[in-house]
């Protein structure tokens, strides 16, 4: 199954599986492949849109801070590595500024054999990756909040053995909740 018809589902299941009510809609644009110290090279680039709800938090899990479940598709302006994750984040901060980590597991439809020219591997190692994010936010209303964020997709070495060059994302996205 291509990336679009994966997310087409995911969105689906973002509508229809929790009342409007239970959390909050996110979309956000973020610059693809950023070049941090956590990536190697990805020759990849573009814009990622993305889309994605986090559900209520879970007062069950009060013992870790009570995190909301969340999900989301991304999808890349220039038809490289698109992928749609689920995860937990949580809110730390009550005031007009807060911060959102967060991490969750991604399957994405990028390259499974990408060599450069001098025979180092691009590829991402595995379908399945770690996604780890942070985002500083600001709340501009009751309903509204402005987050900046870095998102973070690899396999961390553990799903397998090989190069890990992972790849960044940073952006901003806007939250609106009911």
């Amino acid at each position: 199954m291509r990336f679009p018809a994966f997310a087409a589902i995911v969105a689906a299941t973002c509508a229809f599986s929790a009342p409007a009510h239970a959390g909050e809609v996110f979309a956000g644009a973020y610059v693809h492949a950023v070049d941090t110290p956590f990536t190697f090279e990805t020759v990849e680039s573009g814009v990622d849109g993305v889309l994605g709800y986090r559900f209520a938090p879970v007062e069950a899990l009060s013992i870790v801070g009570a995190p909301a479940p969340y999900v989301l598709a991304s999808i890349n302006s220039d038809g490289d590595t698109a992928f749609a994750a689920a995860g937990l984040s949580w809110t730390i901060g009550k005031g007009p500024v807060y911060l959102r980590p967060a991490v969750g597991l991604a399957i994405h439809d990028g390259p499974s054999e990408r060599l450069a020219p001098n025979g180092e591997h691009y590829e991402l190692g595995s379908r399945v990756l770690f996604e780890p994010e942070i985002a500083l936010g600001a709340r501009v209303s009751d309903r509204v909040s402005v987050e900046a964020s870095w998102m973070h997709i690899s396999h961390a070495r553990l799903f397998n053995s090989g190069q890990n060059p992972g790849i960044d994302m940073m952006g901003v996205r806007v939250n609106l909740a009911p």
